[in-house]
């Protein structure tokens, strides 16, 4: 059943409607598909369709002839209150059919406050939130994407999770449920089935106990499922499935442009950073993989900018030459050229002159904390010269801007550290004083509040209070020149985004209560309300900061501890000891640092 003559009746009336009409250059219908896949992004279609994972899947399961796979996106609350009026159910863009006629509803967790944006949406398609009130083999819902690393606080409302990567196990699932839709199975036996897939994750074959002291005290597999879930990667990201052409929007998206990946992984070992430890190991495409990937996309979908794509892209062993072979075609097609993540220290002037088209007056980068000692402590493994090298290229090239990021926080901060990052906003001033010569440069800086997360050497880490975290802003912005541009995160996301992602199933309860008071778009500053979430978290009896503010022992049964991403837990405890006396670990390339991961891309072997 399409709603096409429904929509047509009041789409006019809501803000943007071609969020919500489908029919984009690109997009792939298949009416008589086997297999149908909702590939649901649990935010808006500016953000979701910005979303790389998102396309790549969307083409792989496509290439298949008898499956089909749709894009669906969180309406906002104009949208949501026409369809609800008008009972109409939550649809994908492709057929403008309800989800809860597909096979597979597939979420992508990219982020703990995108949560209730799931509830929402299966809400709006008229669907039992609990996993255990939908007893049918179809819809199954599924979720992948980074937060999967820790599944336990959405446990309860999906029926299975991909942990890692994604191109190859999604069509092993896809097709392993073809053959038990063929069979006329239950919902049970696919899940049995499926749950002996590496990478997968059956939550409800899986029992957690729990201490006086609300720690875990174990998790229990049923006999039928592995005792851990071992994180899916795919091997040689070359032969990768990779798209040829991405759905071209009708309106303007966060990121609108051709996106190649040009390496996955990063060799760094920033003891904050979930991703460079999750996406180990570090594996990079070969330069002219990347290149055809790039005409091709270009090519199909007239986008006359191309972004290379990477947690570091300047950490790409030859991304000198590669940015000469591919600026040849960029300049000859007059495309231009961006690498959204690059570290200050890989900053040249070459690259700088390769990317002015784009970057023509501002540069944004991330030394996270301002004094080197602080930097050593995180890994950073960036001195105070660096950070000033990179400037002057970029000042000398023309650059009258700067945005530099940092985070309030970290462990063993001290006021020194918070006056070393007004010490270092003031030495570039200076420096670009002597280089400009005329004129002010327009300094802005952005502070997060750290959050520790799930495997990362910081795991273990309390976040700081609300008073405290209060204090250390004020006193940078007494440090800072009034000129200087200081904007920072709101506390309470930070605590609810820590809470989310060091819980345990617990929170599952709590998630249900918030949504149901009303929360839903809570990583947007004008919908989201510390105190619907307070209150959720206090009638579910739980304190947040018991998940956001404590430390954690090496003795402690973490609620991801079930799950192997690959990289050890000695390894973990090991870097945390080392940050305490700031001492750093060198990068993958330098020198194997023992992460137990089978990346090492120094001496090709286990570590």
């Amino acid at each position: 059943m399409s709603y096409r003559a429904e929509l047509d009746s009041f789409l006019t009336s809501v803000q943007k409607p071609s969020r919500y009409s489908g029919g984009e250059y690109g997009s792939i219908t298949k009416p008589n598909a086997d297999v149908r896949f909702a590939f649901c992004f649990p935010d808006t279609y500016e953000i979701g369709m910005s979303h790389l994972g998102m396309k790549i899947l969307y083409g792989l399961i496509n290439s298949v002839e008898n499956y089909s796979c749709e894009r669906v996106f969180l309406p906002l609350p104009d949208m949501e209150e026409q369809m609800r009026s008008r009972n109409i159910s939550l649809y994908s863009l492709e057929s403008l059919e309800p989800i809860n006629t597909f096979d597979f509803i597939g979420f992508t967790l990219q982020y703990e406050l995108s949560y209730t944006n799931v509830l929402a949406m299966l809400d709006l398609a008229g669907l039992p939130l609990l996993s255990c009130d939908r007893e049918n083999l179809t819809p199954l819902v599924i979720g992948g994407g980074p937060c999967t690393v820790n599944p336990e606080p959405i446990a309860d409302f999906f029926d299975l999770f991909v942990i890692g990567e994604g191109e190859e196990v999604t069509l092993e699932l896809l097709s392993l449920y073809e053959k038990h839709k063929s069979a006329n199975s239950t919902k049970k036996e696919f899940l049995v089935e499926a749950a002996n897939i590496t990478g997968v994750y059956v939550p409800s074959l899986y029992t957690v106990a729990y201490n006086e002291d609300g720690t875990v005290s174990g998790i229990t597999n049923e006999p039928i499922a592995p005792s851990t879930i071992t994180k899916r990667i795919v091997a040689d990201i070359d032969s990768a499935f990779y798209p040829s052409n991405f759905v071209v929007p009708f309106c303007e998206i966060v990121h609108d442009r051709a996106s190649v990946e040009v390496l996955r992984g990063c060799i760094r070992g920033c003891r904050f950073c979930q991703a460079g430890y999750i996406y180990r190991p570090y594996r990079e495409k070969s330069r002219g993989v990347i290149e055809r990937q790039a005409a091709d996309l270009c090519k199909n979908t007239g986008y006359a900018e191309l972004s290379l794509l990477s947690l570091s892209t300047g950490d790409y062993a030859e991304i000198e030459l590669l940015l000469r072979e591919i600026t040849e075609f960029t300049d000859n097609e007059r495309v231009n050229l961006s690498l959204p993540s690059l570290r200050i220290d890989r900053f040249s002037k070459e690259m700088y002159d390769k990317l002015r088209s784009v970057r023509q007056s501002g540069l944004t980068f991330a030394p996270e904390a301002g004094t080197k000692r602080l930097r050593d402590v995180i890994n950073k493994n960036l001195s105070d010269e660096e950070i000033m090298s990179g400037c002057a290229v970029a000042f000398s090239g023309g650059a009258n801007s700067v945005k530099f990021y940092f985070m309030l926080g970290l462990p063993t901060e001290t006021d020194d550290d918070i006056a070393g990052i007004a010490a270092l906003v003031q030495q570039i001033n200076s420096l670009y004083r002597s280089i400009a010569r005329k004129g002010s440069l327009k300094v802005s800086v952005s502070l997060s509040t750290f959050i520790p997360k799930p495997f990362t050497p910081f795991q273990y880490e309390p976040q700081l209070s609300r008073e405290e975290i209060s204090r250390r802003q004020q006193l940078l912005r007494s440090l800072l020149d009034r000129r200087v541009n200081l904007s920072y995160s709101e506390y309470g996301t930070s605590l609810i985004e820590a809470a989310l992602a060091r819980g345990d199933r617990r929170l599952g309860e709590v998630i249900l209560a918030a949504y149901r008071s009303g929360c839903k778009l809570d990583s947007w500053g004008e919908y989201f309300s510390f105190s619907k979430w307070n209150a959720a978290f206090q009638s579910c009896g739980i304190d947040p900061k018991f998940y956001a503010g404590r430390e954690r022992g090496y003795d402690e049964v973490l609620p991801w501890s079930h799950i192997d991403i690959g990289v050890s837990a000695e390894f973990f405890i090991r870097e945390r000891e080392r940050s305490r006396n700031a001492q750093t670990t060198p990068n993958c390339r330098e020198g194997c640092g023992g992460c137990n991961n089978s990346s090492c891309i120094n001496n090709k072997r286990t570590c």
